[in-house]
């Protein structure tokens, strides 16, 4: 046993940081799948808003019947 000493490897320490990389793999894989930047989320929201208000403003009311 002539410089094995060298090579020693802690394999639950190798087998963690494995499987962190492989998490944030697929977190950058849905980031980029599913995410969506700060400005489509405004807008979708601003679009529903409008929405809804234009459908309250033409809503009939129960008098009127």
């Amino acid at each position: 046993m002539t410089g094995s000493g060298d090579n020693v490897v802690n394999l639950n320490r190798y087998r963690k940081q494995k499987k962190r990389a492989e998490k944030e793999k697929h977190a950058e894989e849905n980031r980029v799948k599913y995410g969506r930047r700060k400005d489509d989320v405004v807008m979708e929201k601003a679009e529903t808003k409008k929405q809804e208000d234009f459908l309250d403003g033409h809503k009939k009311d129960d008098d009127d019947i």
